[in-house]
């Protein structure tokens, strides 16, 4: 199995975890994914929660996580041009770039068309880069700053 395909499949058990309580950016798994990349409860966890997944992934099948371990959508960006591409499969990583250093990021489960179906924490079914769950969305490609593909 691919680290990207294993990546998913963590990701996908991972569905319907919430901040406990609401809003608060803390709770028992939230604040697991915030440790993976030496964070603590209180910050934004959406590429803590990629790393976590990508992570245990990696550890599951005996390679390296390719990803860099911070908490930062961009500087993720930015530590791994050589994982950056353009055209998005299942299991690449997107980037999205709000400006003023916003960002936010999730899995991508599924491509159709210019539609990406995705897996993401830091979410909500209401469409917030500032949520209080790992659930699944639909984003469209032109929303997108990149991808990373970490195999």
């Amino acid at each position: 199995m691919t680290l990207a395909a294993k990546t998913l499949e963590v990701a996908t058990t991972q569905l319907g975890v919430q901040e406990i309580p609401k809003g608060s950016n803390a709770g028992k798994s939230v604040e697991a994914y915030l440790n993976s990349v030496g964070l603590t409860k209180g910050y934004s966890w959406c590429m803590a929660f990629v790393y976590w997944c990508t992570n245990q992934a990696a550890k599951n099948i005996g390679v390296a996580n390719p990803l860099s371990k911070t908490g930062g959508v961009l500087k993720q960006w930015n530590l791994r041009p050589l994982l950056q591409v353009t055209n998005p499969k299942p299991g690449d990583i997107f980037i999205m770039d709000y400006g003023k250093g916003l960002g936010h990021t999730g899995i991508i489960e599924k491509v159709v068309g210019n539609t990406l179906y995705t897996i993401e924490g830091n979410t909500n079914d209401e469409g917030s880069r500032e949520g209080y769950e790992v659930c699944r969305r639909t984003r469209k490609k032109t929303d997108m700053k990149g991808y990373l593909r970490i195999n």
